[in-house]
C-alpha cells in the first residue's frame, strides 16, 4: 500500500492543476480538465462503473455493493485543484526513515523544513515523508485525498470478502477558490451521506467550519501635482492604510486559534488616485460573523464621513457557511468516522476547521459531509509535507467506513 500511495500521489502531482480565482470559466483552468480525463481512465482500469466527467469537470464513479442487505449509499470526495498561492511541484522529495532533524528543501535558497519552526516533525521519526523542493507547494491538499480514495477502492475490489454497500466517489475542481461544488448535482450523486478526504494531520475529523465571506474595499482618491496639492490632493493609499488600521489587530489570523475568527488582508494595490483592499472574513459563530461584516460597513461609513461621500466602497460576498447545523441532526455520520479511526488505531481529533471545505456547501445542498484527515501539514506553501504512513491510515479509515 505504501508504494502504491507514493506512486499514485507522485503521478497526480505531476499534473499542474492550480486554480485561478480571476478566471471567468468553470473550472477555472483547462489543466484541471486534463487531470480529470486522466482520473477517468484510472477509474476505468480499476473496474468501477457509472464513470463520468461532466461539463463542469466533476469526475464521479461507482463501486457497486457486494452485499445483499440494504445499506446507505456513501460517498468519498476530494478536490484536484491546488492553491494559487504557489505553483505546484513536478515530483516530491522522498525522505525515508526520517531521523527527526531539519530537512534541507533547497540548498540554493537555504530553504529548510526546520524542527524548531515545525515541531510536529518529531511525531514522524522513522516514517517516510514527502516534501516540496523548497520552491513550490506539494499538492497534498488534496491530491493525497484522491490517492487515498483510489487506493481504498482498489483494496476493496481486491478483497471481495469485505462486504460493503454502494459507494460513490467524486473528484472536484476549484475548491481552493471557493467554487468547488458550485455546480455539483447532489441528487445525481445519489448518496445518503459522504466524507471529504481533505483534512490535515493524522486523526483530524471535522464537522464545523468557518462562516466565510470575501470583502473588497475600493477607494477613490484625487490626484493633483504634488507641487500644487495643498487642500486638493486626496491620497487613496493613505485612506486604505487608515481603513486597515481601524480593524482590530488582535483579530488577525496570526493572533487567533480554535473558534476565534479573523480578518485577513489578502491583497492590496493602489495609487494616489485609486486603491483596493481585498479581505477574507471568518468566524465559526454566526452572530460574531455578522458583526464582523457590519464592522466593515461601519468603517466605510466613518471614512466617507471624514473624507467625502462615496469615496470608500465596501462590497461583501458570502462564500460558505458553518456546516455544523446541517451535520448535527445526523451526527451518526461523525460517530461512524470516529469508530472507523479507532478501529484503524488512530485517535480521533475532533475539532473545528479553521478554513473551508467542499463539505460545507455540500451539507447545505442536502448531503451531510464531515471532513476526514488526508494527512498533510503546512498546506499552500513550500513547507508542505505529508507522512506516507498517515496516508496509509486514511486508506484504512475509508475501508473501515465502507465495512460499516
Amino acid at each position: 500500500m505504501k508504494n502504491k500511495l507514493i506512486t499514485r500521489f507522485t503521478k497526480y502531482i505531476s499534473f499542474p492543476t492550480t486554480s485561478n480565482e480571476s478566471s471567468e470559466s468553470y473550472p477555472s483552468t483547462k489543466e484541471q480538465l486534463v487531470f480529470g480525463d486522466f482520473l477517468v481512465e484510472e477509474l476505468k482500469l480499476l473496474g468501477l462503473i457509472e464513470i463520468e466527467k461532466d461539463q463542469f469537470g466533476y469526475v464521479t464513479a461507482t463501486l457497486p455493493a457486494n452485499c445483499e442487505e440494504k445499506t446507505p449509499v456513501i460517498g468519498f470526495i476530494a478536490h484536484f485543484d491546488t492553491a494559487p498561492d504557489m505553483p505546484g511541484i513536478a515530483a516530491p522529495n522522498i525522505i525515508e526513515n526520517y531521523d527527526g532533524k531539519d530537512i534541507v528543501l533547497d540548498k540554493e535558497t537555504n530553504t529548510i523544513l526546520s524542527v524548531v519552526d515545525f515541531p510536529e516533525l518529531k511525531n514522524y521519526i522513522g516514517q517516510t515523508l514527502l516534501t516540496t523542493d523548497g520552491k513550490t507547494l506539494l499538492g497534498a491538499d488534496d491530491k493525497a485525498g484522491i490517492a487515498e480514495i483510489i487506493c481504498a477502492l482498489e483494496y476493496l475490489i481486491q478483497h471481495p470478502e469485505i462486504k460493503h454497500g454502494k459507494i460513490r466517489v467524486a473528484f472536484t475542481p476549484d475548491e481552493e477558490i471557493g467554487k468547488g461544488v458550485l455546480h455539483f448535482d447532489v441528487a445525481k450523486f445519489g448518496c445518503d451521506y459522504a466524507y471529504t478526504l481533505d483534512g490535515g494531520m493524522l486523526g483530524e475529523l471535522e464537522y464545523e467550519n468557518f462562516n466565510a465571506a470575501g470583502a473588497t474595499i475600493t477607494i477613490q482618491g484625487r490626484n493633483v501635482h504634488p507641487g500644487y496639492a495643498k487642500n486638493k490632493m486626496i491620497n487613496s493609499q493613505l485612506i486604505a492604510m487608515e481603513f486597515n488600521a481601524l480593524l482590530p489587530e488582535f483579530q488577525r489570523p496570526q493572533y487567533t486559534d480554535h473558534y476565534e475568527g479573523f480578518y485577513l488582508l489578502t491583497k492590496m494595490e493602489g495609487t494616489v488616485e485609486n486603491s483596493k483592499l481585498t479581505y477574507i472574513v471568518r468566524d465559526h459563530d454566526k452572530n460574531l460573523f455578522d458583526q464582523k461584516k457590519e464592522f466593515l460597513h461601519k468603517i466605510t461609513a466613518f471614512l466617507n464621513e471624514k473624507h467625502g461621500k462615496d469615496r470608500v466602497k465596501c462590497d461583501i460576498k458570502e462564500q460558505y457557511k458553518n456546516m455544523r447545523e446541517m451535520v448535527e441532526p445526523v451526527f451518526y455520520v461523525v460517530e461512524r468516522a470516529q469508530k472507523a479511526m479507532i478501529d484503524a488505531g488512530v485517535a480521533p481529533i475532533v475539532k473545528p476547521i479553521r478554513g473551508g471545505t467542499d463539505g460545507a456547501n455540500l451539507s447545505f445542498k442536502g448531503l451531510p459531509c464531515p471532513n476526514v484527515f488526508a494527512g498533510g501539514h503546512n498546506f499552500h506553501g513550500k513547507y508542505e509535507f505529508i507522512p506516507v504512513e498517515s496516508m496509509e491510515k486514511a486508506v484504512q479509515v475509508i475501508v473501515n467506513i465502507a465495512k460499516m
